[in-house]
């Protein structure tokens, strides 16, 4: 391992460390991570395979979704922002049988946006029989200087085998939207798309509330089980046991 000496404090500091299958390195002064390129079998102890599944999933739906005219203002990078959120969502588990990998899923919680304006907190519901999407946006909250995206997450099944999200955004009017017991809603039949979720985000100039999906997929559920993690496991070759891994 190459090292190299931090003139005047008298320490030395290696320029790269592997551990835990992940190599660790200094570019442009920042600290730098990827996955070890060896042909030993790496370690694969279930916390690991667990955060290796998060993170999958987290650059699969950054991959749609960067194209998307999105805000994430809170961190270095818009990516870096996302994925500190986005890896706050449930492990979804997928086999490594080569189409897999790029799949991505709709599910409650997506980070959508991510700013220093307050929330808007919102949810699905109707309107006089109709699908709505609710706000606890006011009636004396309008106003020309704030404008309204509304981001779509629609699930699609690509070559009919490969879930994938497609992301879409549109500008809403405030004046298209309808006045609930004094709140404000989006109101239609897209809204009851089970295949689709949404996230409608308030922005002043450069800034803008943080949001995440909401919706009512259920696609992803199923490889959130035990069952679809034995058998995601089972195709990376097995998971590691502690034991075996401190020995």
């Amino acid at each position: 391992m190459k090292k190299k000496d931090s003139a005047g404090l008298g320490i030395t500091i290696p320029k790269r460390v592997r551990l835990a299958g992940m190599t660790f390195y200094l570019r442009n002064g920042q600290l730098v991570g990827r996955e070890s390129s060896t042909h030993e079998k790496r370690s694969n102890t279930l916390p690991q395979f667990i955060q290796r599944q998060k993170m999958r999933h987290t650059t699969a739906l950054w991959k749609m979704l960067r194209f998307c005219d999105v805000m994430f203002t809170e961190r270095r990078t818009a990516y870096q922002n996302f994925a500190s959120l986005a890896n706050q969502l449930p492990a979804v588990y997928v086999p490594d049988n080569g189409t897999m990998n790029q799949a991505s899923f709709v599910m409650p919680g997506i980070p959508m946006s991510d700013g220093i304006l307050p929330p808007v907190k919102q949810e699905l519901g109707e309107v006089d029989g109709t699908p709505a999407l609710l706000t606890y946006l006011k009636v004396k909250d309008r106003s020309e200087h704030v404008k309204l995206r509304l981001y779509t997450a629609e699930q699609t099944i690509e070559n009919e085998v490969l879930p994938r999200v497609r992301f879409s955004m549109r500008e809403v009017s405030w004046w298209d939207m309808t006045v609930v017991d004094g709140r404000l809603a989006l109101v239609g039949e897209e809204f009851a798309d089970e295949m689709k979720g949404w996230a409608l985000v308030k922005v002043i100039d450069d800034r803008c509330s943080p949001q995440t999906i909401v919706t009512r997929c259920t696609l992803y559920r199923q490889y959130t089980t035990e069952e679809a993690l034995e058998r995601a496991a089972d195709s990376y070759g097995g998971l590691t046991s502690v034991s075996n891994y401190l020995e």
